[in-house]
């Protein structure tokens, strides 16, 4: 699954994953997600390319949620598709973890 990163405004990382986020995906992910959780304030993560969420998928966004609010940070999800939403939802991670639809509104919980 690739992973990219961008800086956009005000210090914040932008995270943008592509494809399935399935044990195969949160495998080629999970080292770089780790790095960010170690390095980072604020993580926008852009789903809006994912086309499957399982639940090896789920862990490689909450571990690294967890790290980085723990020291203080915070982390949001963008775009969701209505399907990964659903699965979001019903595992409890839009509790921890707030899903954005508009960028702006995204960008703006991060400050």
């Amino acid at each position: 699954m690739p992973i990219s990163t961008e800086e956009i405004e005000g210090g914040i990382t932008r995270v943008i994953l592509d494809g399935r986020l399935d044990i195969e995906g949160a495998t080629a992910v999970d080292t770089r997600m780790n790095v960010l959780a170690g390095t980072e304030k604020t993580l926008l993560i852009d789903l809006q390319k994912v086309s499957f969420l399982g639940s090896m998928g789920l862990r490689a966004l909450v571990a690294p949620a967890r790290i980085i609010k723990g020291r203080g940070g915070k982390v949001v999800i963008f775009g969701p598709n209505d399907l990964i939403e659903k699965v979001l939802k019903a595992s409890g991670v839009d509790n921890m973890i707030p899903i954005h639809h508009d960028l702006q509104n995204a960008i703006a919980a991060l400050r």
